[in-house]
């Protein structure tokens, strides 16, 4: 998860300093995603893409609206909105993604350090719906 931590009731969450450091790029994402468990090689659309269970967790943009050396990356809507406010020269969303649970990221402002919260946040909202829920109370009869 990219460093959002809540420090105590009411204080705001924040995301990770947004300093890049070398080149970032799919293969630096792979490496990163492919160390999380179930995670495998996949396309989207004919472009890269690291998925879980069969589930997309993030991919380089089909979309001619990304900018390139862009990776969208599967988050909540909550968690967007708290990384587009925390790095906007990091994070983006287009009208074409605006829908989705995704985030546009640009790859040459990350670092590792980042890449990897944020695939773990990924990877938790992803997971999520495989998680056993516990059943529904039942009804009692009146």
């Amino acid at each position: 998860m990219p460093k959002l931590k809540q420090a105590g009731k009411g204080e705001p969450r924040k995301a990770p300093e947004s300093k890049a450091t070398g080149t970032i790029d799919f293969d630096t994402v792979r490496k990163i995603g492919l160390a999380l468990p179930g995670v495998e090689e996949g396309t989207a659309y004919g472009f890269p893409a690291l998925k879980v269970h069969g589930k997309l967790l993030a991919c380089i943009p089909a979309n001619r609206s990304a900018e390139p050396g862009s990776l969208a990356v599967r988050v909540d809507f909550e968690d967007r909105a708290e990384l587009l406010d925390a790095a906007p020269d990091v994070y983006y969303v287009t009208d074409h993604y605006l829908a989705y649970n995704a985030v546009l990221v640009r790859l040459a402002r990350t670092n590792p350090g980042m890449l990897k919260d944020l695939l773990g946040m990924a990877y938790k909202f992803v997971t999520a719906a495989d998680a056993p829920r516990p059943p529904a109370p039942k009804r009692r009869k009146a």
